[in-house]
């Protein structure tokens, strides 16, 4: 499960305090999902390049005054818990909030949160149902399809904010499904850790 470690390291330039949250956080992880399916385990092995890096790309493209990130479906943590970690020193300003409706899931995110100090809260409900967040950054990972997850993403996002969205494949697909239905400008960023996969970067979300 190291695999991966050290490149990542330093490769974000981490500090000290940084690189020992992360090791918590998988310590921690590691040990709740022998218990519940957080990950798929085969994808454990391979944990720092698969998740801990592929999340950690998209602080890079939110803006440097962002003061509230919301990340919905949040899961095992990623990517929010993972950007909550890297903000902790380079953007302390930044709060994460971290949508989560499986009750088991929000447990093991509450434990990361004590675990690492880091500024986040977690939201123990649907993100359809949460009141509006108004966030500056809205993430999702692997949560739904563009078209059903752009409402969710116009529900928390606020005046002048911007979504980070990572796809697989069949991005074009799910982006011209999406258009059918909204108006937005998209930006297209090929993602550091997977050559099919890339990130959306959507602003000004509308209904057309």
């Amino acid at each position: 499960m190291t695999a991966g470690r050290e490149a990542f390291l330093a490769a974000a330039a981490v500090s000290p305090d940084t690189a020992a949250r992360l090791d918590r956080f998988v310590a921690l992880l590691t040990k709740w999902n022998a218990r519940i399916n957080l990950v798929g385990r085969a994808s454990m092995a391979e944990v720092w390049r698969r998740h801990i890096a592929d999340s950690a790309q998209l602080l890079g493209f939110a803006p440097p005054s962002a003061r509230l990130w919301a990340d919905l479906g949040s899961g095992a943590g990623f990517p929010g818990l993972i950007v909550a970690m890297l903000a902790a020193e380079g953007r302390p300003q930044m709060q994460t909030v971290l949508v989560e409706s499986d009750h088991r899931k929000a447990a093991f995110l509450a434990a990361a949160v004590r675990e690492t100090g880091v500024r986040a809260r977690v939201e123990v409900s649907r993100a359809e149902t949460l009141p509006p967040l108004g966030a500056d950054v809205v993430s999702a990972r692997a949560l739904a399809p563009l078209k059903d997850l752009l409402p969710l993403v116009q529900r928390h996002l606020g005046a002048g904010g911007s979504a980070l969205l990572p796809k697989g494949a069949g991005v074009e697909a799910e982006l011209a499904e999406a258009l059918a239905s909204w108006r937005c400008a998209v930006q297209k960023h090929a993602s550091a850790t997977d050559r099919a996969a890339t990130i959306l970067e959507v602003k000004g979300l509308a209904r057309a």
